[in-house]
């Protein structure tokens, strides 16, 4: 059974040890965003993982691929969890709105930890975060994927999601191909 787990300092030693093992939580930044993961936990565990709900948006401004920084909006983390770490998955909104800034590929994005891929935790997270959207009152959720990520796309349309476009990515994310996907809530 897939659950969304709210990071937490005890289940903070099994998400270290995925960091350690080369998996990262963003992959369009991959080992850095890693890296930097690792760096705030051994500054300070427990301001890392207050971090990780932000509804008001009033943390640190968000690294792009490209190393340009924008401001952040309302988001939070969990970490995917079948009685052991799976993953993270980020959920992202804005208040009123199921519109989203530019540079913010999409309200949901996720990462399974190489060990855990084909177990559907990726599939059982998409499907947990849903309520929290419907709550928020967002009509729908979008989420992006490489052209190329047909496991991605399993995923999301296992969840509802439909193709809505073909675009190229920001500039801040290389100007490559991306598809964006519509989950109706």
């Amino acid at each position: 059974m897939i659950e969304l787990a709210a990071p937490t300092l005890d289940r903070m030693p099994q998400f270290v040890d995925a960091l350690r093992r080369g998996w990262s939580p963003d992959g369009a930044r991959n080992a850095a965003a890693a890296e930097e993961a690792l760096a705030a936990i051994e500054a300070d565990a427990a301001s890392f993982i207050a971090r990780q709900t932000d509804p008001e948006a009033k943390g640190l401004p968000v690294t792009l691929p490209d190393g340009s920084k924008v401001a952040r909006i309302p988001g939070r983390h969990f970490w995917i969890w079948d009685g052991e770490f799976c993953g993270a998955l980020g959920f992202r909104w804005q208040h009123g709105t199921a519109s989203l800034p530019a540079h913010v590929l999409g309200h949901v994005g996720y990462s399974v930890v190489p060990w855990k891929q084909r177990q559907g935790c990726a599939t059982g997270a998409l499907r947990a975060v849903l309520p929290h959207a419907r709550a928020l009152g967002l009509p729908y959720v979008e989420l992006t994927t490489d052209p190329d990520n047909l496991a991605s796309q399993k995923v999301i349309t296992a969840n509802g999601g439909v193709l809505i476009e073909s675009f190229n990515k920001p500039a801040a994310y290389g100007n490559t191909p991306g598809l964006r996907f519509r989950i109706p809530l």
